[in-house]
């Protein structure tokens, strides 16, 4: 099959890459304003360049990749819904809930399947808890707590433009706590400070922050979140049920150091950087998408789907603004 890609930044090329070493994919189409980064992916994977998104979509791409800045989600998505081509778009949807739910209003019923790209439901680990939730192997849960730790900040240019920790980095968090339980959130208790970086307090934001979600069974979820870990990239999960505990991110690149005497536990080499960590999750999700493109399968994540994440992350932010809790049915439209 023929996959456009549109934004070729750091995470467009690195999908570029992936796209070009998947045996069900024959050839590439690209678009950024970038000439240089045009260039090298011709260069590097014989992709064909085109100048714009719409010459991309006439340049009869099975498939297209967004990867452009959120600013250009909803235009780009729905241009490739109107013209019958399924879509695969990186995390959010739009920059805010009410442009997002436009969206799904257009995608609604247009028999064209959006993907959104949440890559942890594709991680081995994660999916290995979703199962064991499913199956009742753990009884009832009680308690589940999500980390996302980045081993530095954003540069200020991204920060700025970020929308905050809890949409840009938190959103991750709250998909998959949906996506593993099979729960919705109902309520959200967020706080958040800053330890360093300067330029994220400035722009209005927090370093590190942490909320309460109360699940619509009445599980407990504790989210952490921080822009500083120099350790290394740390994403764990953790599922306390009735019967059983169990973690994702339990292994030897964990980058935490243990100080209890003769414990040599993790003892490989920690994680740095979050493509490093999912680079399997990665190929699984386009894996995913080319098989959304066949027609063998269903969107994986759903504008619905990614909308509710986004909503979570909304309450969140409203709740660190205010000191409160917050309801989800408080940011619905």
């Amino acid at each position: 099959m023929r996959i456009g890609i549109m934004g070729l930044g750091r995470i467009g090329s690195f999908h570029a890459e992936t796209l070009a070493g998947l045996d069900g994919v024959d050839s590439l189409v690209v678009t950024d304003p970038g000439a240089a980064a045009v260039a090298t992916a011709t260069e590097r994977f014989g992709a064909t360049a085109t100048d714009s998104p719409e010459a991309l979509l006439a340049a009869g791409v099975d498939g297209v990749v967004i990867a452009a800045a959120t600013d250009a989600h909803p235009s780009l998505i729905l241009a490739a819904v109107r013209a019958g081509i399924p879509v695969f778009c990186e995390k959010p949807v739009a920059r805010g809930v009410e442009e997002s739910l436009e969206v799904l209003r257009a995608v609604e019923g247009s028999g064209v399947e959006v993907h959104i790209g949440y890559n942890r439901r594709f991680d081995a680990g994660f999916a290995a808890a979703r199962r064991a939730v499913l199956s009742g192997e753990l009884g009832d849960l009680h308690t589940v707590r999500s980390t996302t730790l980045d081993p530095a900040p954003p540069p200020p240019a991204y920060v700025a433009v970020s929308g905050g920790i809890f949409r840009d980095c938190g959103v991750h968090d709250f998909d998959i706590v949906r996506w593993v339980t099979g729960r919705e959130v109902v309520e959200v208790y967020a706080t958040g400070g800053n330890r360093g970086a300067e330029y994220i307090r400035e722009a209005g934001d927090v370093d590190t922050a942490s909320a309460l979600l109360t699940l619509d069974d009445g599980t407990i979820a504790v989210i952490s979140d921080s822009r500083h870990n120099a350790r290394g990239h740390d994403v764990r999960l953790e599922l306390h049920g009735m019967k059983d505990s169990i973690a994702v991110g339990l292994e030897d690149r964990l980058p935490l150091r243990s100080v209890e005497p003769g414990t040599a536990f993790p003892a490989g080499t920690p994680h740095t950087f979050f493509m490093d960590r999912f680079a399997d999750a990665y190929r699984a999700e386009l894996t995913a998408f080319t098989e959304v493109v066949a027609g063998t399968r269903t969107s994986p994540c759903t504008v619905a789907d990614a909308i509710e994440a986004s909503l979570t992350a909304e309450a969140c932010t409203l709740s660190l603004r205010e000191h409160r809790p917050v309801r989800l049915d408080e940011v619905r439209k």
